[in-house]
């Protein structure tokens, strides 16, 4: 079992998957500090919102979390300076999806990761989306690193979920060669 101490998550919206691993932390009582980052001002994939998603969001994290998790109202880049080099044993990477955001994102924050460090990257399998180019960077990394991916459909008949939330993927890769 992966027990990061410090779990960063790039790209929170609604906070679904970023309290689904405060959820885990709470429950297996693991000694991780967590940090989503997020403008939460949305972004062309997104579309623009305005507080009320990071209203509701607090609300829950607060009264679930706040003992070992922060939402870090911020852009990426901005919030690198928050962390030390080589900290970050697990890393989630699902902002903005284009192949030169994605790939920014990467490199940029790759040297926060520690020796022991794991990248997990959402929507590595959505090509129908122009913009949405992820899994061109899992392709190039794949090669270098090892890794797994893992894959999720959910039938949209029986959640309430939008079309967006159709096809989760992920692709998970280990720092160490």
């Amino acid at each position: 079992m992966v027990e990061p101490r410090i779990l960063v998550e790039l790209g929170t919206h609604s906070g679904v998957s970023y309290c689904s691993f405060c959820e885990a932390i709470n429950e297996l009582r693991l000694p991780t500090r967590s940090f989503a980052v997020d403008t939460w001002r949305g972004d062309a994939h997104t579309q623009s919102y305005d507080d009320e998603i990071l209203k509701e969001l607090s609300a829950h994290h607060d009264e679930h979390y706040a003992g070992f998790s922060q939402l870090i109202r911020s852009t990426f880049d901005g919030a690198l300076p928050r962390f030390e080099d080589g900290t970050i044993d697990l890393l989630h990477i699902d902002g903005y999806h284009t192949y030169e955001a994605v790939k920014h994102d990467f490199v940029t924050w790759l040297p926060k990761m520690s020796d022991r460090g794991i990248v997990l990257f959402h929507d590595i399998a959505v090509r129908d989306k122009p913009t949405f180019e992820v899994w061109r960077l899992w392709e190039e990394l794949k090669i270098e690193y090892p890794h797994f991916e893992f894959f999720h459909s959910q039938d949209r008949k029986s959640t309430r979920l939008n079309s967006s939330h159709a096809n989760i993927s992920y692709a998970v890769f280990c720092l160490k060669k």
